[in-house]
C-alpha cells in the first residue's frame, strides 16, 4: 500500500460542523473517537488530538500509523507534550518549552470560530531546523484567526534524528516501496490527512485548505511541493523564510550520517538491525544531531525523489496558489549557523562583488549576501517558476517594531511570525505602539484573505499584484508597506546567476 493510501485511510470524516458549538465543553465526533474541546468567547479549542499512533517501540522510524480507536469523549482541552529534541544553543526557548518532551508527541490543535460553517483553513507547520520546536505555545495562538472566520490547525511531528534519519538497518528491514528517513515530512502528510477528512466536524471547509509555515516548515512545505504523494492534501500554500536553493540530501549521503550517530550514540555500526537502532534510547539521539549537515528533507527515492529546486525547475511543483517571501535580515541566522565569512565572499562572483559593491566591512557584506542567496534569492526565484500556473504573491517584511529599532540591523529571521498571528501583544516584552498593531493587522488580514479566496486580499493599502518575473512586483511589509517593483533586481540577478538558476 503506498504511503499516500494509507495515510487516506487513516480518518473518516464524522460530525456536524458547529452542531454542539454553543456549548462551554463542546464535543465533535472524529474517526478515531469523540473529543470534547473548550469554547471561549467566539472561539472553540480542541488541543492535542492524535492524529497517529504514538511512533514508539516499532513504530519509530515508520511510516505514521492510524491512532487507536477510543469511544468515551477525549478530554481536548490542553496541549500534548511536545517532541524530543534538543536544548536550543542560542538559550531562546522552543514553542511548547516546559512541556513534557516524548517520542509520543504526533497531536493537533483546532482553533475555530463558534459559528463555523465550511470555513477556510490554515495549517500551521512551525519552523526550528527541523530539531526544535513545536506546533503549540503563545506565538501560534489561533484567536485571531478565529476571530477573522478561519479553522486554523496548528501540529507537531517528529525532530531531529527521530524525524529525518537513515540506516542501512532501516533500509534492509524496510518493505518494498516503503518511504524512508522523511519521518518528520510523513507526518506532516498524516496531519494533512486528518484534516482533509475530520476538519468539516470541526466547521471547516476540507476543499479550502492552505498550509503554511516558517524556516524549517517553510521548507518542508517546498518539500511537500516537490512530492506527488502529496497532491490533494492542500490547496494553497505560504512559504515565510523557507528557502528554496537546498542542496539534495541522497539517501546514501543520510544512511552514512545515521551510521556516524549511531557510532556515537551507541556504538553501533552498519550491520546493525532496525531493532538494535529502534532499542537506543531517545536521550542518546540529542547529541547525535544536527551540525554543520543539520537534519531535513532528503531524496529517499521512494516519497521524495527531487528537491524543491529541482521540481519547479522542472515544472513538476504542485501547482497551487503561492505566497512566498523573506525578512530583511534572515542573516540573523548567522548567530546559530556561522558562516566563514572569508570563504563566503571568496565564492563571490564578479557581478556579485559589482552588485553589491562597499557595505563598510566584511561582516556587512556577508550578511547581505546570505540574506539575499539564502532567502530572498530562492523565494523570488520560486515566485517566478510558479507563476506560469497558479498565481504566486512574493513579500518582502522589513519591519522592525518601535522599540527595536536601531536596536537591530533589520527584521530577523523568523520576527514576521508574531505579525501573521497577531500576537505580539500576548508574548512582546515590549507595549505595542500602534504602528506595530497597524503592520500586524495588515499582514494578517492578506494571510485571511489569501486562505479565503486564494488571493492575498488585504485589508488597507495598495493590491498585492501576483508575481510576474517581467514586471516583477512584491509587498514589502514595513515601515512604509506598499507595492514595489525591481526590489534589489540587480543584487538578485547576480545571485541567481551565481546559483546556477
Amino acid at each position: 500500500m503506498s504511503l499516500r493510501a494509507a495515510l487516506t485511510g487513516v480518518v473518516l470524516s464524522l460530525g456536524v460542523p458547529g452542531a454542539a458549538f454553543a456549548q462551554e465543553r463542546p464535543v465533535v465526533m472524529t474517526a478515531s473517537g469523540p473529543v470534547k474541546g473548550v469554547s471561549e468567547g467566539g472561539e472553540v479549542m480542541f488541543k492535542g488530538m492524535p492524529f497517529a499512533a504514538p511512533p514508539v517501540g516499532p513504530l519509530r522510524w515508520k511510516p505514521p500509523a492510524p491512532p487507536a480507536a477510543w469511544t468515551s469523549p477525549r478530554d481536548a482541552s490542553d496541549f500534548s507534550g511536545i517532541c524530543v529534541q534538543p536544548s536550543r544553543p542560542d538559550g531562546v526557548l522552543a514553542a511548547g518549552a516546559g512541556r513534557p518532551q516524548s517520542e509520543d508527541c504526533l497531536y493537533l490543535n483546532v482553533f475555530a470560530p463558534t459559528a463555523a460553517k465550511a470555513a477556510p483553513v490554515m495549517v500551521w507547520i512551525h519552523g526550528g531546523a527541523h530539531r526544535f520546536g513545536s506546533g503549540i505555545g503563545p506565538v501560534y495562538d489561533g484567536a485571531a484567526f478565529a476571530r477573522d472566520g478561519v479553522v486554523l490547525v496548528t501540529l507537531n511531528y517528529r525532530l531531529g534524528a527521530l524525524g529525518y534519519f537513515a540506516h542501512p538497518g532501516l533500509t534492509r528491514a524496510a518493505k518494498p516501496g516503503e518511504p524512508l528517513a522523511n519521518y518528520g515530512a510523513m507526518d506532516q502528510m498524516a496531519a494533512l490527512a486528518w484534516v482533509r477528512k475530520n476538519i468539516a466536524a470541526f466547521g471547516g471547509d476540507p476543499k479550502n485548505v492552505t498550509v503554511f509555515g516558517e524556516s524549517a516548515g517553510g521548507q518542508s512545505i517546498l518539500a511537500l511541493l516537490a512530492t506527488p504523494a502529496a497532491k490533494g492534501l492542500f490547496d494553497k500554500a505560504v512559504v515565510e523564510s523557507g528557502g528554496g536553493w537546498n542542496p539534495a540530501v541522497s539517501l546514501a549521503q543520510e544512511e552514512a550520517r545515521g551510521v556516524a550517530r549511531m557510532q556515537r550514540a551507541a556504538n553501533l555500526g552498519p550491520e546493525a538491525t532496525a531493532d538494535q537502532l529502534r532499542a537506543v534510547p531517545a536521550d542518546k539521539l540529542l547529541d547525535s544531531v544536527g551540525g554543520a549537515a543539520g537534519v531535513g528533507p532528503v531524496e529517499d527515492g521512494r516519497l521524495m525523489k527531487e528537491t524543491a529546486a529541482q521540481a519547479f525547475a522542472d515544472g513538476h511543483a504542485i501547482d497551487v496558489p503561492l505566497i512566498i517571501g523573506s525578512n530583511s535580515f534572515e542573516a540573523s541566522l548567522m548567530r546559530n549557523f556561522p558562516v566563514d565569512v572569508k570563504v563566503a565572499l571568496g565564492r563571490m562572483t564578479p557581478a556579485q562583488k559589482a552588485a553589491y559593491g562597499d557595505l563598510g566591512s566584511d561582516q556587512n557584506l556577508a550578511e547581505a549576501l546570505y540574506t539575499d542567496t539564502v532567502m530572498a534569492g530562492p523565494a523570488r526565484w520560486i515566485a517566478g517558476k510558479a507563476s506560469t500556473g497558479a498565481p504566486s504573491f512574493l513579500y518582502h517584511f522589513s519591519y522592525v517594531a518601535a522599540a527595536q529599532r536601531g536596536k537591530v540591523p533589520g527584521a530577523s529571521h523568523g520576527s514576521e511570525i508574531v505579525y501573521v498571528f497577531e500576537t505580539g501583544g500576548k508574548v512582546a516584552a515590549r507595549a505595542i505602539t500602534p504602528q506595530d498593531q497597524a503592520v500586524s493587522s495588515l499582514m494578517h488580514s492578506c494571510w485571511v484573505g489569501f486562505a479565503k479566496t486564494g488571493k492575498p486580499a488585504c485589508n488597507s493599502g495598495p493590491a498585492w499584484p501576483a508575481y510576474d518575473p517581467a514586471s516583477d512586483h512584491l509587498m514589502e511589509f514595513g515601515v512604509d508597506s506598499g507595492v514595489r517593483t525591481n526590489f534589489r533586481k540587480v543584487q538578485l540577478d547576480a545571485d541567481q546567476a551565481a546559483a546556477g538558476h
